[in-house]
C-alpha cells in the first residue's frame, strides 16, 4: 500500500478535500537555516520538525503545512559591530563569531506577524486547529502566544506547552545527541559524523547538549515516536 500524501503543497484539491474532512488539523514545523555544528544540515530544525509531523499526520490524520525557516533568536552587537544570533554567542563557540550558514533570523514581533498571517490563511482554508513546534526559541514564542490568540482566531492551537514539556523528546538540544539521533532517523544521508572531532576531550563547536558523538539511529526513532504519542493526546485533550 502507497504511503499516503500529507504534505500540503503535495496535494491534489480532492485530496486536500478528503484529508481536512477526515481531520481537519494543520501541522506548521518551526524551522530555520542555521549553524547545527559541522555535522548537521542547515536545515535540521525544519527537517526534525516536519518528518515528526508527517508521521502525525500518517498515522493521526491531518496536513502538513510547509515549514518556516524564519524565526525569533536571542541576539547582541559584538565589539566589531556584528550582529550575533542565537548558538553565535553560546557557552560552546569559542571565540563568539557569526557561524556559518545561519541565515534566519527576525525579531519575535515579525515571526508573531507572520504565524497570525499564516492561521488566518488556515481558518480561511477550513482547518479547526494547528499543531506547531521545532526551533526552540520559535516554540517557545508560538506557546507564549497561544492563549492570545484564542481570543482572535476560531482554531484549537496545540504545541510543547507546560502541560506536555516534560515529557517532549524532540529538538531537546541544539545539534547534540537528541537532534542528531533526530536527523539519523528521519535523513541519514544528510549526517557526517566524521565532521565531529574523534578526540572525546574535544567539545564540538556550537553544539548544546549531550555529546553527538553518542548519537544512533535507534535513538532518535524513540523519541520521535515518544513525541508522536504525546501529539495524540494533544489531539485527545483537545477533543480533535
Amino acid at each position: 500500500m502507497p504511503t499516503p500524501k500529507v504534505r500540503y503543497d503535495e496535494l491534489l484539491p480532492h485530496e486536500f478535500r478528503a484529508r481536512l474532512a477526515a481531520c481537519p488539523v494543520a501541522y506548521l514545523p518551526l524551522g530555520t537555516l542555521e549553524w547545527h555544528g559541522e555535522h548537521l544540515p542547515l536545515g535540521t530544525d525544519a527537517i526534525i520538525s516536519e518528518d515528526l509531523m508527517c508521521c502525525c499526520a500518517r498515522e493521526l490524520g491531518g496536513i502538513v503545512v510547509p515549514p518556516i525557516h524564519l524565526g525569533p533568536d536571542r541576539s547582541c552587537y559584538d565589539e566589531e559591530g556584528r550582529h550575533l544570533q542565537g548558538m553565535d554567542y553560546a557557552a560552546s563557540t569559542v571565540p563568539a563569531r557569526p557561524l556559518d550558514g545561519s541565515c534566519y533570523w527576525v525579531p519575535a514581533e515579525l515571526f508573531n506577524y507572520l504565524i497570525d498571517c499564516i492561521l488566518a490563511q488556515l481558518q480561511r482554508a477550513g482547518f479547526k486547529a494547528v499543531f506547531a513546534d521545532g526551533h526552540g526559541p520559535s516554540r517557545f514564542c508560538w506557546v507564549s502566544e497561544i492563549a492570545s490568540r484564542r481570543t482572535h482566531f476560531d482554531l484549537k492551537l496545540l504545541g510543547v506547552t507546560e502541560a506536555y514539556g516534560k515529557e517532549w523528546r524532540c529538538q531537546m538540544d541544539h545539534a547534540a545527541c537528541n537532534e542528531t539521533s533526530l536527523v539519523l532517523a528521519a535523513r541519514p544521508e544528510l549526517v557526517d559524523l566524521t565532521r565531529l572531532p574523534i578526540d572525546r576531550e574535544v567539545p564540538p563547536q556550537g553544539v548544546s547538549g549531550k555529546d553527538p558523538r553518542d548519537a544512533c539511529v535507534d535513538y532518535g526513532r524513540q523519541c520521535r515516536a515518544a513525541s508522536l504519542a504525546i501529539v495524540a493526546k494533544m489531539l485527545r485533550d483537545a477533543g480533535i
